[in-house]
C-alpha cells in the first residue's frame, strides 16, 4: 500500500538491507553498498521486464529476472543508474568483469547476486517486508527513531540479530501461522530445515506436522518458559540441531514465537534471556500492528474522499501523490456470502476481505509503486496511475493486471474485479468508481448463479447486464410482480408443478430450435412440442410475434436478477 505522502518517507539504505539479509540470499558482485550513492536509501523493489520496462521510483532496487549476459547486465546497470536506481539483482553466479566493476564504481549503483535455490518471489517478499515502514530508521526530519529496548521500533531483523547475540544461536521470529517475520544472521550455521524455512518464508508443512505430532506447539502455547525440541523428537534427517522456542504473548493473546537453532537445551540464564526477548518482541509486534492500522485507516480515508468527489477530493489525491494524473479505478469483491448471520462468519468474511485487499496492494505496488488500495464497505478499491503517453491503453492494461492477480490468488480468495473508465479529473474519477462498482456487481451476480464466466470486466463490457440489474432494482423497489404471459405461466407452474416457464426459457434461448431446446431440458422433442402448445394455451402468448418474444425474454432475464435486487 502506497504511503499518503511518499516524499516524506525515510528509506533504509542498501547496506542496511544487506546487513539484515546477510549472505543467505544476496552477495555483492560489484559496487559499494555503503557508498554515498547507495546510502540515499532503497525506494522500492521493481521487477525488470524487457518487453515493458517500468518507471523506476527513486532509489529502486531492480530484480533482473532472466538477465545473465554480461553485456545485458551492463546495459541494465547503466539504465538503472541514469534513473537514480540503487542497485540491480541478477541470478548468481554473476559474470563480473572489469567493465561491470568499473561501471558500478563510476555510477555508484550496486550489482548483487541472488543465490541459487531462492526464488524471485521469495526475494521480493522479503525485501518489501524489510523496506516496510516499520523498518525505517529515522523520521523525515532526521530525528532519532522511536526505539523499544534499544532497537528501532518495528525493526524485527535488528531485534532478531540482538537475540541471536544473546543466545549465541541463529534466530527466527514467526507469527501464529509459522510464517517468517524476521531472521538473524548466522543461518548458515543451522541445518537444512532452517534454510528451507527462510527461503520459503514459512515453516514447511512436513516440519509443521512433525512439530504438532510431538506436541511441541501444545507445550509452547501452554507454558510461559521456553520449550526444547530435540532432533530425535522430529526424527527427520534434515534436522540436525534442536530447537528452543518461546511463545510471544500480549496478555492472553498469542502473537507469534521465537525459535533458536541450538545443539541442546538452554541453560537457565539463556532460557531467561529468551523469555525476556519474547516480551520485547511482543512490544515490537504490537507497535507494528498499531502503525499498520493507523496507516491503513489514513489511506482508506483519503481514498474514500477522493472517490466520493466533493471539495476535499483534490486535496486527498494530492496527499496520495495522484493529483493531475490519469487514473484507473478497480473494485475487488469476494463472492456474496451464503446469508450467514453468525458473528464468527461475519468476522471470517471481513478477515478474508482485508487479506484480499492487502494482497491486491502488494500486487499493484510491484507494478505501479504509486498505486493505492483501500477496503471500503466490503470492497477493496484500487487507484492506479497511468502514464499520459499510455493513457489510451490504460483500462486494458489494468484489466490484464487484475486478471493476473486473480489467477495467482483465486485458489485462496476467489474474487471478482470491476474496472472503471479512465479518469482524467475528479469528476470522471467518481464516475470511474461507479463504473467499477457496476461491473463488479454484474460479475458477482453471475458468480452467485453458479456460472461465473469471467472474473474481470470493464463497465463497457457488461453494460447490458448492468442495465438489467438496474431494471430489476427498480422493479423490486416498486413492488411489481411478474405480469402478462410470464406471470400466468409462473402461477400455473406453481399450482400444477409443471415446467412451462423453464420450457419457454429454453425455447427462446435456442432461437426456436426445438431439438436444441429439448436437449437442454432433457426431454423428448415431441414432449417439448406438447409443452409449447400448453404455453400458448395457458399464457395466451403469440410466439410468432417478435415484440411478444422480446417482452418474454426481458421478463425472464429480470426474474434471474430478482434475488440479487432483493439483496
Amino acid at each position: 500500500m502506497a504511503s499518503p505522502s511518499p516524499p516524506s518517507r525515510p528509506r533504509a539504505g542498501l547496506g542496511r538491507v544487506l546487513d539484515r539479509l546477510g549472505t543467505t540470499l544476496l552477495d555483492v558482485a560489484a559496487g559499494d553498498p555503503h557508498g554515498p550513492a547507495a546510502a540515499h536509501g532503497v525506494g522500492g523493489v521493481v521487477i525488470h521486464d524487457p518487453c515493458d520496462e517500468p518507471v523506476l521510483p527513486p532509489g529502486a532496487l531492480v530484480l533482473a529476472v532472466g538477465v545473465d549476459d554480461a553485456a545485458e547486465i551492463a546495459a541494465l546497470l547503466r539504465r538503472v543508474a541514469d534513473q537514480g536506481g540503487a542497485g540491480v539483482v541478477v541470478r548468481a553466479p554473476v559474470p563480473v568483469d572489469d567493465r561491470l566493476t568499473a561501471l558500478a564504481a563510476d555510477t555508484g549503483t550496486v550489482l548483487l547476486g541472488l543465490t541459487r535455490g531462492a526464488s524471485w518471489n521469495q526475494l521480493a517478499a522479503l525485501l518489501r517486508a524489510l523496506l516496510g515502514e516499520g523498518d525505517v530508521g529515522a523520521d523525515a526530519a532526521g530525528a532519532e527513531p522511536e526505539s523499544l529496548g534499544g532497537v528501532p521500533a518495528g525493526d524485527l531483523f535488528a531485534l532478531a540479530n540482538a537475540v541471536s547475540a544473546l543466545l549465541d544461536a541463529p534466530i527466527t521470529i514467526e507469527d501464529r501461522s509459522s510464517h517468517l517475520l524476521a531472521f538473524s544472521g548466522r543461518q548458515d550455521e543451522a541445518d537444512e530445515s532452517r534454510i528451507e524455512t527462510i527461503l520459503g518464508r514459512q515453516v514447511p508443512d512436513r516440519y509443521m506436522r512433525r512439530l504438532e505430532e510431538c506436541g511441541a506447539f501444545r507445550r509452547l502455547y501452554a507454558q510461559d518458559g521456553p520449550v526444547f525440541v530435540s532432533p530425535d523428537d522430529l526424527g527427520m534427517p534434515e534436522v540436525s540441531l534442536g530447537r528452543a522456542a518461546v511463545a510471544v504473548r500480549a496478555g492472553d493473546e498469542i502473537l507469534g514465537s521465537i525459535w533458536a537453532a541450538v545443539p541442546g537445551a538452554l541453560s537457565p540464564a539463556r532460557a531467561q534471556s529468551l523469555v525476556d526477548a519474547a516480551k520485547l518482541v511482543a512490544l515490537h509486534l504490537l507497535r507494528m500492528r498499531a502503525g499498520a492500522d493507523v496507516e491503513r485507516r489514513l489511506v482508506a480515508d483519503l481514498v474514500a474522499t477522493a472517490l466520493e468527489g466533493g471539495p476535499d477530493a483534490g486535496n486527498a489525491l494530492a496527499r496520495l501523490g495522484l493529483a493531475d494524473r490519469p487514473l484507473v479505478v478497480l473494485a475487488l469483491g469476494l463472492p456474496e456470502g451464503d446469508g450467514e448471520p453468525e458473528t464468527l462468519a461475519l468476522a471470517r468474511r471481513e478477515t478474508e476481505r482485508q487479506r484480499a485487499a492487502d494482497a491486491l496492494a502488494v500486487h499493484l505496488s510491484a507494478l505501479h509503486p504509486d498505486a493505492v488500495v483501500a477496503a471500503l464497505r466490503g470492497v477493496a478499491y484500487g487507484i492506479v496511475p497511468v502514464p499520459r503517453d499510455e493513457a489510451g491503453a490504460g483500462e486494458e492494461r489494468v484489466v490484464a493486471i487484475a486478471a493476473g492477480f486473480l489467477q495467482r490468488t483465486s485458489a485462496r480468495s476467489p474474487g471478482f474485479i470491476g474496472v472503471g473508465r479512465l479518469a482524467t479529473d475528479i469528476t470522471t474519477l467518481t464516475r470511474a468508481r461507479d463504473d467499477a462498482d457496476r461491473a463488479l456487481r454484474v460479475l458477482r451476480s453471475a458468480g452467485s448463479s453458479g456460472t461465473p464466466s469471467r472474473r474481470v470486466a470493464r463497465a463497457a463490457d457488461v453494460q447490458v447486464e448492468s442495465l438489467l440489474l438496474r431494471l430489476a432494482d427498480l422493479d423490486a423497489a416498486e413492488g411489481h410482480e411478474p405480469a402478462g404471459p410470464v406471470g400466468e405461466l409462473l402461477a400455473y407452474d406453481a399450482a400444477h408443478r409443471t415446467h412451462l416457464v423453464k420450457t419457454l426459457r429454453a425455447w427462446l434461448d435456442a432461437f426456436g430450435d426445438v431439438n436444441v431446446a429439448s436437449s437442454a431440458v432433457h426431454v423428448h422433442p415431441n414432449t417439448f412440442r406438447y409443452r409449447l402448445r400448453r404455453i400458448v394455451e395457458v399464457g395466451h402468448i403469440d410466439l410468432d410475434d417478435a415484440d411478444t418474444r422480446f417482452a418474454a425474454m426481458l421478463q425472464l432475464r429480470l426474474l434471474g436478477h430478482t434475488g440479487d435486487a432483493a439483496r
